[in-house]
């Protein structure tokens, strides 16, 4: 039986809305005209008064409120006001962050893309011969003489390279892989589904945990094009395994005329003992071995800009060149810009100005003074909201799928609000301040790590975590 009642002041309440050309016409939107133009305005409008009804109609609401509709509008027109891709302050630990951006830029890097982004460029213009360039042609002699390869093509990012690379070298041809490398990767990236979307027949062989160099040679067949090996990311296996080490693979190619491909993953330039990290070959070591095309990320441990690195043979570059999904994927001014002057870092061997092989280096002496000054800090300058302090230790990480079983160790700071504000409510409130921080936690204390702190981030830090605490 139908409540009248109820639908009575179901039907009140929508009287009460008011029209839209009173919502637009109202003053407290008028501060807002600059901001979105009037389509713009009237959707936002539209997309509330829609909202109120639905309310209304499912008795989520039993009163209308014209400072509360009006309040949603501005708040909703507030929340587009503020750019999407903003800032943070990382204070996790956690170097290579995917969410946060991976990689930050060295101050050279900044510095050409801003020069490139701001006027006209050399892109695909050759200066000398006043004709039209190629635009890998600013990284690849750098690329050669860092690695060692005999050419080099870069992509938009190593998902692309690994692409371009099976399609181009094994499109509708077979490729060999480890059972215990068939790994999937954030994004939902996995080596199966990308290998069918490049044409490529896969053709798993050995065991998980095992895999011998007699279960490659028993696979290949006439239509074999390459033995593919894959770097684990963020997958480990420990105890009982074996994997097949790249000179045995590269002997076993092209003794039985076939290719040698590996996807490094983290493509790392420098000396790994200088970072303090062991057991990760570098794109130089790998193609040492006898790797014939080898792919990896520009923005993990090399620290650059996002972008798909493919080096190797010539003759085998060159049939990358070629391929229709080059132009798909490539990069773009102000990648190339950044790759470009990071590369000129290593070059020069002045890797460390590049911010990520500074902070997964950074010695854990360093960090414990630098945590010391920050406490110091807190306490001076927030001391009237009587916080709980201390220096801790903490376990940092090089992230983004690079060096996943080995924790790098670290300093920070805790931090606990004398008003019972749980960890969980600080690190929501400091997500949501004028400089957003993203930070850690640990024993129901709000953890600054400062392995991923920038020193000239530590004002910024004050005033989001005053910000957090009196709101």
């Amino acid at each position: 039986m139908l409540d009248v009642s109820n639908e009575n002041k179901r039907q009140a309440l929508l009287r009460s809305l008011p029209a839209m050309e009173k919502v637009l016409s109202d003053s407290r939107l008028s501060g807002y005209d600059d901001l979105v133009d009037r389509g713009t305005m009237k959707k936002i409008c539209r997309s509330t008064l829609d909202r109120w009804r639905a309310d209304i109609l499912a008795d989520q609401r039993e009163t209308y409120s014209d400072e509360s509709f009006f309040a949603e509008i501005v708040e909703e027109l507030k929340r587009r006001q503020k750019p999407s891709l903003r800032p943070v302050i990382n204070a996790t630990g956690v170097v290579i962050h995917t969410n946060l951006g991976r990689s930050p830029l060295a101050e050279q890097a900044v510095q050409a893309v801003a020069e490139v982004a701001r006027g006209y460029s050399t892109l695909e213009y050759n200066l000398e011969s006043g004709h039209r360039g190629q635009r890998n042609s600013h990284v690849e002699w750098l690329l050669c003489q860092l690695t060692g390869a005999e050419a080099a093509v870069v992509v938009n990012n190593n998902a692309g390279a690994v692409l371009l690379a099976l399609a181009a070298l094994a499109g509708g041809k077979q490729a060999v892989v480890s059972r215990g490398e068939l790994v999937e990767i954030g994004g939902s990236f996995r080596i199966p589904d990308i290998m069918g979307f490049a044409g490529t027949e896969l053709v798993e062989v050995g065991c998980t945990n095992r895999t011998h160099v007699s279960d490659y040679e028993k696979a290949i067949t006439d239509d074999t094009a390459m033995l593919l090996k894959v770097h684990p990311s963020n997958f480990r296996i420990t105890g009982f395994h074996s994997q097949v080490p790249r000179e045995e693979l590269a002997e076993l190619a092209h003794r039985r005329g076939v290719l040698l491909m590996e996807d490094l993953g983290s493509g790392i330039l420098a000396d790994p003992r200088a970072l303090g990290i062991e057991d990760e070959p570098t794109v130089c070591q790998c193609l040492d071995s006898g790797v014939d095309v080898v792919t990896f990320s520009g923005d993990k441990l090399l620290g650059g800009p996002q972008f798909g690195g493919i080096v190797g043979r010539r003759n085998v570059i060159d049939r990358l060149r070629h391929h229709q999904l080059l132009r798909a994927l490539r990069c773009d001014k102000l990648s190339l810009a950044a790759a470009e002057a990071t590369l000129r870092l290593y070059l020069s061997g002045q890797w460390r100005q590049v911010p990520t092989l500074a902070m997964v280096s950074a010695p854990a002496t360093v960090l414990y003074e630098r945590a010391e000054a920050l406490k110091r800090k807190i306490d001076a300058e927030l001391a009237d909201l009587c916080l709980l302090t201390a220096v801790v230790q903490t376990q940092d990480a090089v992230g983004g799928g690079s060096y996943p079983e080995r924790p790098l160790a670290g300093w920070g700071v805790s931090v606990r609000s004398s008003e019972s504000l749980s960890s969980g409510a600080i690190q929501e409130r400091l997500r949501h301040a004028d400089f957003p921080v993203v930070a850690g936690a640990g024993d129901g204390a709000l953890v600054l790590h400062l392995r991923t702190l920038a020193p000239d981030c530590e004002s910024a830090l004050l005033k989001s975590l005053r910000q957090a605490l009196e709101a």
